[in-house]
């Protein structure tokens, strides 16, 4: 199946992958019926309570849950019942299906969307149970109602979580898959039309469309699930349709897959492509049999004729053969001291040791983590639940309206958004804490958040601006935010992003954002002879900040910045930048904006800031090699990089968040409290998760096991 980036190419998604952007998740929370995203016009996903009718009854939306394949799946009920549903969504948008096409693919999907045993037998296949396929008479949605698989993830994200699989566990893998794969290709199946068929491939077996339930004693069982037939009905027609799929193919995916189970990853750490199979480094060693079996179903050597003799050859596999490379290793030791004395081999070892060690750091110089730097991140609480002596009551804090805190609380975290985990963050406790954000009459004096905390009419306030507090007020750091400098990036044309090097000054932004720099051969006579067009997001902290730190709050720069700068949401410029990209334009604008509206998108190129003399900071880490980023990174792979916390805390264009709360002890201590609680373990990975970056490095990435463990 071509790459999801692919898709939608008629929706101009600052992320450059619209089905997966959480902006029209955001539009959907925003603005009640909303049936598009604001952005770039993508359909919107289904608000809490959306009910969907179909013919064995109706069903509601409970929560959105994310995307699986081509569809979002959202948790829901079936109100008949009250028995809960998994629903997946599927769309036709109208800039992508013409009338025709789309009528066509709904009839389609309704005749064919789900399979059962022709004779209405019940048996556990392992393959996810659907109960309808529905289509939408006048959108351009389809929905299949599915009985969720309790407690199961997709093996993608347990690769990303737990890693490698054993081999036994590769071989149970393989054993329930190709019995699965039997039933599917001999068994007599009947569709929802009543059309009945002897066999169907499943066509299209991945990471993504496999499931995997772990019981308490650790076995597994696994499930397949999004079958090809009617998961490609939703390819758009801009795109290869995928020619129908063979028996023999579902035998090769199930193999790839146990390859990328087996060596826990899917690609090549050094070049950076899908990992292959006919590369012999790449295997592991331990179970030569495995390997040998792998290699057939695949079919690198002599293919297996069906899933069922397939089958039967596994299940006569000799147990993994660790014992026949210990012994090989034996006798080549063995071998070796007779050839050479001992004193010799453990001097060319040390040398060998010496050298490789020197060749690692000189030549890769791969940042590596040491144990001492993750000293802080052990002492802190572990999550809200253990944090002591919460006062009882409600609590209404503050920030300001187009704030930094006001953004990332409509961010979607752990299927819930920020701002409602954060509402009643110790379940336990009666404290709650509600959110009213103010508005301040003087944009370029945004303090109005701090006004409302020292004349009590709230409890609190989230800002990054404290320079003027009073000293009733205290202060609690939680966070780092930033701003981002970006500039026009494709990989294929890398543009301004190479031409700079990647990188540029504060004198240079300076220049820039008053006018005074105006093409950009003034910075430097190899760049493009292209106008330079300046800039600058909406939020008045934003640009409080920018002004703070750039423009030294000259009076003089600060008015040339008003005259000069056209001010516009950050996504709409990163759409600018994408509309004239497309148009086949070079573009000379340039723009920043808050870490959370400009970390994971691919538009724009993320600068790194150098000030005065001191090289350049680039705080976004390639995530492989733990590196910082360059221009010749494929930045559309949102989850391949992240922001390193001990960099950042260097970057000339980064400031810290604040808890501002008052010293009087008349008062209950709600903001001191609330700072306790983004400040745990717990705290910290929530809000690294939206785009604010931590006080300290953590033991892993934030999509990992050091966060979701934290519960």
């Amino acid at each position: 199946m071509p790459s999801f980036e692919s898709f939608y190419q008629e929706y101009p998604c600052s992320y450059n992958s619209p089905l997966s952007c959480d902006r029209p998740f955001q539009t959907a929370q925003q603005i009640k019926g909303a049936k598009f995203c604001l952005e770039c016009g993508f359909p919107a996903t289904l608000p809490q309570e959306a009910e969907i009718k179909g013919n064995q009854g109706t069903y509601q939306i409970a929560s959105f849950v994310g995307v699986r394949g081509l569809g979002r799946l959202y948790s829901g009920i079936q109100l008949k019942d009250k028995q809960p549903v998994i629903i997946k969504e599927y769309l036709l948008p109208n800039r992508c299906f013409n009338e025709s096409e789309t009528l066509k693919r709904k009839e389609t999907f309704k005749r064919v969307g789900g399979v059962s045993l022709a004779d209405s037998r019940i048996q556990n296949f392992r393959l996810v149970e659907t109960k309808e396929a529905i289509a939408d008479e006048k959108g351009e949605r389809c929905y299949l109602i599915t009985k969720g698989v309790e407690s199961s993830q997709t093996l993608g994200k347990y690769l990303i979580e737990k890693g490698a699989m054993t081999s036994p566990d590769v071989r149970e893998v393989l054993n329930q898959g190709l019995q699965t794969l039997q039933f599917l290709h001999t068994q007599k199946l009947r569709f929802p039309s009543n059309q009945t068929q002897l066999g169907i491939t499943h066509g299209n077996i991945n990471l993504d469309s496999t499931l995997i339930k772990v019981e308490n004693n650790q076995k597994f069982s696994i499930y397949f699930c999004d079958l090809a037939i009617w998961e490609n009905l939703f390819i758009p027609p801009i795109i290869a349709q995928p020619a129908p799929a063979r028996p023999e193919q579902d035998l090769e995916a199930l193999g790839l897959l146990a390859f990328y189970l087996w060596t826990g990853r899917t690609t090549n750490f050094l070049s950076n492509q899908p990992l292959d199979p006919r590369d012999n480094q790449q295997w592991p060693d331990t179970d030569s049999h495995l390997k040998q079996f792998i290699y057939r179903l695949i079919g690198l050597e002599t293919p297996f004729e069906s899933a069922e003799t397939a089958r039967q050859a596994l299940l006569q596999l000799p147990k993994e053969d660790r014992g026949k490379s210990s012994a090989r290793s034996s006798s080549a030791s063995q071998e070796i001291e007779k050839r050479f004395p001992m004193p010799l081999i453990l001097l060319v070892i040390l040398a060998l040791l010496l050298l490789g060690g020197g060749i690692w750091y000189w030549f890769l110089g791969r940042k590596t983590d040491s144990p001492n730097q993750y000293i802080l991140w052990s002492r802190l609480v572990r999550n809200f639940s253990e944090v002591p002596n919460v006062p009882s009551g409600q609590f209404t804090y503050t920030g300001e309206k187009d704030s930094t805190w006001s953004y990332v609380l409509t961010q979607p975290v752990d299927n819930s958004r920020l701002g409602d985990l954060l509402t009643r963050p110790k379940p336990d406790a009666t404290a709650t804490f509600n959110y009213k954000s103010v508005l301040s009459p003087n944009i370029n004096n945004p303090i109005k958040s701090i006004e409302e905390v020292q004349t009590s009419q709230k409890d609190f306030t989230i800002t990054s601006l404290v320079d003027n507090i009073t000293d009733k007020l205290a202060k609690k750091q939680v966070a780092y935010d930033g701003l981002i400098v970006f500039v026009a990036f494709n990989k294929r044309d890398s543009n301004l992003a190479n031409a700079l090097g990647g990188q540029i000054n504060l004198e240079q932004l300076r220049q820039i954002y008053t006018g005074k720099i105006t093409n950009w051969q003034q910075i430097n006579p190899k760049l493009p002879n292209l106008t330079v067009k300046p800039f600058a997001p909406t939020e008045p902290e934003a640009i409080s900040k920018f002004q703070e730190i750039v423009l030294k709050n000259a009076p003089q720069d600060e008015a040339l910045f008003a005259a000069k700068v056209t001010k516009l949401d950050t996504t709409k410029t990163q759409n600018q930048i994408r509309s004239e990209t497309l148009d086949g334009r070079t573009t000379g604008i340039i723009g920043f904006g808050i870490i959370s509206k400009t970390l994971s998108q691919c538009t724009g190129y993320p600068l790194a800031i150098a000030d005065g003399k001191k090289s350049a900071i680039q705080p976004l880490f390639q995530k492989r090699d733990r590196r910082s980023i360059n221009p010749s990174d494929d930045l559309c792979q949102h989850d391949d990089y992240y922001v390193d916390v001990t960099t950042f805390q260097s970057y000339p264009l980064g400031y810290p968040i604040f808890v501002v709360y008052p010293k009087d002890s008349s008062r209950l201590p709600g903001g001191s409290t609330f700072a306790q609680m983004l400040t745990t373990r717990q705290g910290q990975c929530l809000l690294s998760k939206v785009g604010l970056v931590a006080l300290q490095p953590m033991p892993d990435d934030i999509n990992s096991y050091a966060c979701k463990s934290v519960p």
